[in-house]
């Protein structure tokens, strides 16, 4: 009978575990590890260590500098039968950005990275052992580093002096010492950007590219230059064609051929530069600093202090052939086009490419080119077909100036945003969060007053009254300057985190201190030297046990956050969603924090090293202890990992994962406290 109650309560125990575990937790195993050695010459060999990679997954280069996350790294067995020559190279060059959350310069790999460290043998075959720690994410997860042990064989000059090809021994290792631990738990990896081209967002980021040239593209269409050929053009195709449908024929080549044009000179910039070297500038603090430079210089010429403007006898030229018949006329028709409306479009043109470059795709520039000629081609073909529309089109006039400095005022202050990259690339600590706001709020509350008529510059008319467009125009400006104010105090501003530098930089910050958090620490007293201070004014524990013992006394429930020093999306989470009045509250009030990173290197007391009954690995260091309790008791070896568990350290509500939807952070939080409570 007690056999069959014992029997029972461990089922009960079982389901009550079970009811709330996460449907999608799992340990995942996204990277396989293949090691064969290449003959180089008799002595000389490549150990060729190559990461094949699932898809939307990514592995840390080797160059990252510390305080950011885990880089990939090898360790070779020391032996005298080799010898090492320079150190691990990587290919494909990496993928680089700047990401804000970590303050620094990271680099990454997707699909796949073959690393080579080139060796020379000193008997004539030996086998090389090692072992290479790796950490890799996805855009919502990381998973802690792990240690893969590898032998590669490699055979060269024998006794007799005759050269033996190389061993192509090839062993393949899935990820994470298998089991990644199975649970390897350490350390968290995160993703990066934000700041910039996140890993898997390629086709994301030409769309955005794309659109963003498609509205440069629009914002030419009113240029002083373009605006006014519109009729002449259309004319010409009409009355020279002879037939509509003729004219309709000659208007659809004639948007095309803009649409080469310009698609041309896109591709042109990446055959001169190369794949490799946009990637080099989308994260090159010196390139970051020119395009500042053209930025400004392109954004001054649309205030109107100087035209940028193509050689005279360049534009003659193409003027000369496009009164050709046929196709070829109406191509150089459009590229006279492109040259004469230059001293307009090559602001516009120069920082699209600018931002294209910025991105790091070499297909960045010409999708932008296809956007921004799209947006051009598109009106002059369809006034062409319905040439009744232009009795319809506003009157050139001062307005299209006003356009065109509106532009300028936009380019200064885009320009800022490379400079920010700049100073954070090189730790200047100049060129602050409030610095920043400050130069916005100035170059935008100047732009709402020319808007309102209130600043004239050389090239403006004078103006007897204020237009409606010019009135909605100004007052959308003046509202932006009047929402980025409180920024200056420290406000987060959301909605513009991806421009602006991180809030760790923020020299005068009230926000972070609104609410204030309970004095834990004092009541905790000495007793609880696991409690340190957190995020935004919260306490947590950093020690599992401690965090319960400390909930039971003041009879709440615990959160159980499986973070790590070195994961982008932790930091993320901690940024957007806990900085929340609401989120923050429940956290300070309703619940006992306990933080567990899972990339701590802190070497465990001997005493308390112990082989993982889950993984079988050997336990050495804190992130690996909390890393293989995630993986053992929760099933899932990802971070960031969110779990509201009772006094027994059983889920009270199914755990949550990485998401910036605030609401539904909230409802966890009650959910979590409603449980508790019923208990």
């Amino acid at each position: 009978m007690k056999k069959l109650l014992s029997l029972v309560a461990l089922f009960l125990g079982f389901n009550a575990h079970a009811q709330f575990a996460d449907p999608n937790a799992k340990i995942e195993d996204p990277v396989r590890w293949s090691f064969k050695s290449e003959k180089i010459s008799h002595t000389e060999f490549d150990l060729v260590i190559t990461a094949k990679i699932d898809e939307g997954w990514h592995v840390y280069s080797q160059f990252i500098a510390e305080g950011g996350p885990i880089p990939t790294s090898f360790k070779f067995t020391p032996s005298k039968a080799y010898q090492l020559k320079g150190k691990v190279s990587e290919t494909p060059k990496a993928v680089s950005a700047f990401d804000k959350n970590f303050d620094m310069q990271i680099a990454w790999h997707q699909d796949r990275v073959d690393f080579r460290q080139r060796i020379v043998l000193n008997v004539p075959q030996t086998t090389v052992s090692g072992v290479l720690e790796f950490m890799v994410c996805d855009d919502k997860k990381c998973l802690p580093p792990a240690e893969v042990e590898f032998q590669i064989p490699v055979k060269g000059v024998d006794q007799l002096g005759k050269g033996s090809q190389a061993s192509a021994d090839t062993t393949q290792i899935k990820t994470a010492d298998s089991l990644a631990a199975s649970v390897s738990p350490p350390q968290n990896t995160a993703r990066v950007k934000d700041s910039v081209s996140a890993p898997g967002s390629t086709d994301g980021s030409l769309w955005g590219i794309f659109i963003a040239g498609f509205i440069g593209g629009l914002a030419a269409f009113f240029m002083p230059c373009i605006y006014p050929m519109i009729p002449l053009t259309v004319s010409f195709f009409t009355k020279k064609s002879g037939s509509r449908a003729k004219g309709i024929q000659s208007a659809i080549i004639y948007g095309v051929s803009i649409i080469l044009v310009y698609v041309a000179l896109g591709l042109l910039i990446t055959v001169i530069f190369g794949a490799s070297a946009l990637n080099e500038a989308a994260s090159s603090a010196t390139f970051n600093l020119l395009f500042f430079v053209a930025l400004i210089i392109f954004g001054i010429s649309f205030l109107g202090a100087f035209e940028i403007t193509l050689p005279t006898s360049l534009v003659n030229k193409m003027d000369e052939k496009s009164n050709q018949s046929g196709f070829v006329g109406l191509f150089f028709m459009a590229f006279t086009l492109a040259l004469v409306s230059f001293s307009c479009t090559g602001p516009i043109i120069g920082t699209l490419l600018v931002e294209a470059v910025s991105k790091g795709s070499y297909l960045g520039p010409a999708t932008g080119m296809l956007g921004f000629s799209s947006a051009l081609a598109i009106p002059f073909t369809l006034f062409a077909i319905f040439p009744s529309w232009l009795k319809e089109m506003p009157k050139s006039g001062g307005w299209l100036n006003t356009v065109k400095v509106s532009l300028g005022f936009l380019e200064v202050a885009l320009a800022f945003k490379f400079l920010s990259n700049v100073d954070l690339a090189y730790h200047w600590n100049v060129f602050n969060r409030d610095i920043f706001l400050v130069i916005w709020i100035v170059i935008f509350g100047f732009w709402g007053l020319y808007l309102l008529g209130k600043i004239r510059l050389s090239h403006d008319n004078e103006t007897g009254f204020l237009s409606l467009p010019r009135l909605f125009f100004s007052m959308l400006v003046l509202g932006f300057t009047i929402y980025m104010i409180p920024g200056l105090w420290g406000a987060p501003l959301k909605p513009l985190s991806a421009w602006l530098p991180p809030q760790t930089t923020q020299d005068f910050d009230l926000y972070s201190n609104r609410i204030s958090a309970p004095d834990v620490a004092g009541k905790a007293g000495k007793k609880y030297a696991g409690l340190f201070h957190a995020p935004h004014g919260l306490n947590a524990f950093y020690d599992y046990e401690e965090g319960l013992a400390y909930a039971k006394e003041v009879n709440k429930p615990v959160l159980i956050d499986f973070t790590g020093w070195s994961c982008v999306n932790c930091r993320k989470m901690e940024a957007s969603v806990w900085p929340d009045a609401q989120v923050l509250k429940r956290l300070k009030e309703d619940y006992v924090l306990i933080s567990l990173y899972v990339d701590d290197k802190t070497e465990l007391d001997e005493n308390e090293k112990y082989t993982s009954a889950f993984s079988g690995k050997k336990i050495k260091t804190i992130g690996q202890k909390w890393s293989d309790f995630q993986a053992s008791k929760f099933g899932t070896n990802s971070q960031p990992y969110y779990v509201i568990a009772g006094h027994d350290g059983q889920p009270l509500v199914t755990p949550q994962a990485f998401n910036l939807n605030i609401d539904n952070y909230i409802n966890f939080l009650n959910s979590g406290k409603q449980a508790f409570d019923r208990e």
